[in-house]
């Protein structure tokens, strides 16, 4: 890599994920994930309200939503719903982490990207997935 080269890449902003929901062994495990694997930064919320502080306040450029939120297991489509609603938020690409396709599909519906379940952090796919919005 030239000079030119090695100053251009270490100038390109860090992508960022916003993790919201995951218990600490999961956020542990998305953190791995996806810094290792893209070298992005990752910002955890638990819930609605933080979440929504959090993207107001910086540029992320995924959003990953639990099933259940860790902290009091509601409903994380209802955090995609929220996000999608808000029109200074709506374009936030965003994904649901669960195993159950319907799930998924029912995600997908109100304007997420197909995400993937916590068996399939190790999947071609799931690093597929994520590169369209991380590479």
């Amino acid at each position: 890599m030239s000079d030119a080269q090695g100053r251009a890449h270490s100038t390109k902003a860090k992508k960022r994920v916003l993790d919201v929901g995951n218990c600490p062994p999961d956020h542990a495990a998305i953190r791995s994930l996806v810094g290792d694997g893209f070298d992005a930064e990752v910002v955890q919320a638990h819930g609605l309200d933080d979440a929504i502080a959090a993207l107001r306040g910086g540029r992320f450029d995924l959003v990953l939503v639990n099933r259940k939120l860790d902290r009091d297991y509601s409903d994380g489509i209802e955090v995609v719903k929220a996000v999608k609603a808000d029109a200074a938020l709506a374009d936030t690409p965003m994904m649901l982490i669960t195993n159950y396709a319907e799930h998924q599909d029912a995600a997908v519906e109100v304007g997420a990207e197909r995400g993937f379940g916590k068996l399939e952090f190790d999947a071609p796919q799931t690093r597929e997935r994520l590169a369209t919005f991380l590479s």
